[in-house]
């Protein structure tokens, strides 16, 4: 009989912890959750700052790992950047404020093409996670961005252009009630990105909390990633 998701929910797939070096010598640690089948993309995940609780475990992308295999065939890597601890581990090296990150972004991004084989790799920042995106997911293999509650605080004007002059997709979820960046300012913010899709979502805070902004931002993912998987299951066998 099906029983209704839940918070607690993990659905069925090949789950491995995972740890990969990068180019300045700090060794990081993750997962990865791969479908039992076909596998329709990989989803990148660059977790929130840190220094306020942020990791790969962060209930967005760990829901997006206990879900989205099974419902959407889509892989989804989580790792801890330098310095970042969660129940995976703690990844080496000190946070840095975005700065020295780009090593961990980059090795990240070679990992899921060299290791997993990615041929449709997305990468989603949330928060502290859309500066490390905008700022060095810039691999000339990922198909795009996708970016949660964006606060704009380490990207600078010069990252958007880049992006504008590279013409690959971006899409941005702003939550009513941003404390960081409402609807109105990333309008104005985001506006030298010109191909950006930026989502309004009403009565939405920062960190996406309550299953109805989970089940929205996971069905936003998918709408990019995987459609025909829409739309997602709110019970399982």
């Amino acid at each position: 009989m099906p029983e209704l998701i839940r918070p607690s929910s993990i659905l069925p797939a090949n789950r491995k912890a995972i740890s990969f070096v990068t180019r300045d010598g700090f060794t990081l640690v993750g997962e990865v959750a791969s479908p039992l089948g076909e596998i329709t993309a990989t989803l990148l995940c660059l977790h929130p700052n840190p220094t306020g609780g942020g990791m790969m475990d962060s209930h967005i992308y760990k829901k997006a790992s206990n879900r989205l295999p099974a419902m959407a065939g889509i892989e989804v890597i989580r790792f801890n950047t330098r310095g970042t601890e969660s129940a995976a581990g703690k990844s080496e090296g000190a946070h840095d404020n975005g700065g020295l990150e780009v090593h961990d972004v980059e090795a990240a991004i070679n990992f899921a093409f060299d290791e997993c084989g990615a041929k449709n790799l997305w990468v989603i920042g949330w928060s502290f996670g859309t500066d490390l995106a905008l700022r060095h997911a810039r691999d000339p293999r990922i198909e795009g961005l996708i970016l949660l509650s964006p606060p704009l605080i380490t990207t600078q004007e010069s990252d958007l252009d880049w992006w504008a002059r590279d013409g690959r997709p971006v899409t941005a979820l702003i939550p009513e009630f941003d404390e960081y960046l409402n609807p109105e300012q990333a309008k104005l913010r985001f506006a030298p990105l010109r191909q950006i899709d930026l989502i309004n979502v009403d009565e939405a805070k920062h960190l996406w909390v309550g299953e109805p902004s989970v089940y929205r931002v996971l069905t936003e993912i998918v709408k990019i990633l995987a459609p025909a998987a829409l739309p997602l299951p709110t019970e399982w066998n």
